[in-house]
């Protein structure tokens, strides 16, 4: 005997139960499920099942729509023909891309201009969940892109960043597949990155030169100057600061909001988390041991008689720099490049980010901006554990398991 397809699709109000009477209906049919989801949002529930019944649909149908009225719940059934092409063939739609959508907020024009988008490359939105609601809307959408060939992501990827300009969103688009949840190490920039300001040029302002180091820093951040240069040029001004401005400008430091969250849910997941900057060891050093970084590298001062000397000593941990400094810290834990992060802003961290199977950039220069993998441009660090696929209920569970206080404004 052929079997019959049978969609069945109810929605209500979430409450105990709902599943347990309609399977029960289902058992006494001797059906055998073929596909089941369910979602829920805010409160509503909706649970699609795919089944086949050997016979009597009809009876089939008759019973699960008397089992769903005893628990106040709208169903939907679809039998045979009623359903699609060959729905015993199809089955589950495997995606093929994952991209994630942030917005402050994620407007219906913004959504409507990213779904358009993606039909007019032949692209389907399989499934869409919420990822977060605070500080930043996020949603993540598995995308079926037709058949993997060389050059899709990067057509895909340029197609939604045009979107993500137009439309005022930062999105991120990922193979879909295990190496998207095999990420092990996170490289953070620290300048306008772990921290909301620029060390030199707070060492500046002891110094009294903060308006000519200011104006290096940023030439060398839109990548107008080497770096190496521009960081001689800017240590040279702070020649005869004592050290102890060193210690003063550590406590100075602002964290970038979200910092604390990221690194601790990343070290939770098991990552290694680390800074690689173009600043100074002394004043980073104090960070790392704040946060409880994995690794540092970074630039080292001179210091004679208890003075700065205006010269940097060892190697500088320039653009090129720091890229090898990521590859350093992957080797020494056995990480492939391809299961790294980096998050940086500026000119110097290209390199790096083009180094790391994923690149960041947060809030950055445009010189960046062109390379990276995706851009963040909300000032709130934890968007990045959205991009990896970790939800703002999943932090905020984990954060009232260790008794963290949950902050909302």
């Amino acid at each position: 005997m052929t079997a019959t397809p049978v969609l069945i699709t109810t929605t209500g109000p979430d409450k105990p139960g709902v599943s347990s009477v309609l399977f029960a209906a289902l058992t006494r049919h001797g059906v055998e499920v073929l596909d089941v989801e369910q979602v829920v949002i805010r409160g509503r529930l909706v649970l699609g099942v795919l089944v086949a019944v050997e016979e009597d649909p009809e009876a089939l149908q008759e019973a699960v729509e008397q089992a769903m009225a005893t628990v106040s719940m709208h169903v939907d059934i679809r039998v045979g023909d009623e359903i699609g092409d060959d729905p015993f063939a199809q089955g589950r739609r495997n995606s093929t891309h994952v991209a994630v959508l942030l917005g402050r907020p994620v407007t219906a024009r913004a959504f409507t201009a990213v779904s358009s988008r993606l039909a007019e490359l032949g692209a389907n939105i399989d499934t869409i969940r919420s990822v977060a609601d605070y500080p930043v809307t996020g949603l993540e959408l598995h995308i079926s892109a037709g058949e993997h060939r060389q050059g899709a992501d990067n057509e895909l990827r340029a197609a939604l960043a045009d979107v993500s300009t137009e439309a005022g969103v930062d999105i991120a688009v990922e193979t879909e597949g295990l190496l998207r949840r095999a990420k092990r190490l996170i490289v953070f920039d620290v300048d306008s990155t772990l921290i909301t300001g620029e060390v030199i040029e707070m060492l500046a302002a002891h110094a009294g030169v903060e308006e000519e180091v200011a104006k290096v820093t940023e030439a060398a951040m839109r990548g107008e100057l080497n770096f190496t240069e521009s960081l001689e040029h800017r240590v040279a001004l702070l020649e005869g600061l004592p050290e102890s401005v060193l210690d003063d400008v550590a406590d100075e430091m602002t964290l970038t909001p979200g910092a604390r969250t990221t690194i601790r849910t990343l070290k939770r997941l098991g990552f290694r988390c680390g800074a690689v900057s173009g600043g100074f060891t002394r004043i980073i050093r104090k960070l790392a041991d704040d946060l409880g970084l994995d690794f540092v590298a970074a630039n080292e001062l001179e210091i004679a008689d208890g003075r700065l000397t205006g010269r940097v000593v060892g190697d500088v941990v320039d653009r090129p720099g720091k890229a090898v400094a990521l590859r350093k810290f992957a080797d020494s834990y056995g990480i492939s490049l391809e299961q790294c992060v980096a998050v940086g802003d500026g000119a110097n961290d290209i390199d790096m980010l083009s180094a790391a199977g994923m690149g960041v950039a947060f809030n950055a220069k445009p010189a960046l901006r062109e390379i990276a993998d995706t851009t963040l441009s909300h000032p709130y660090l934890d968007a990045v554990l959205f991009m990896l696929g970790v939800t703002r209920a999943e932090v905020e569970a984990a954060d009232a398991a260790d008794g963290l206080e949950l902050l909302r404004p």
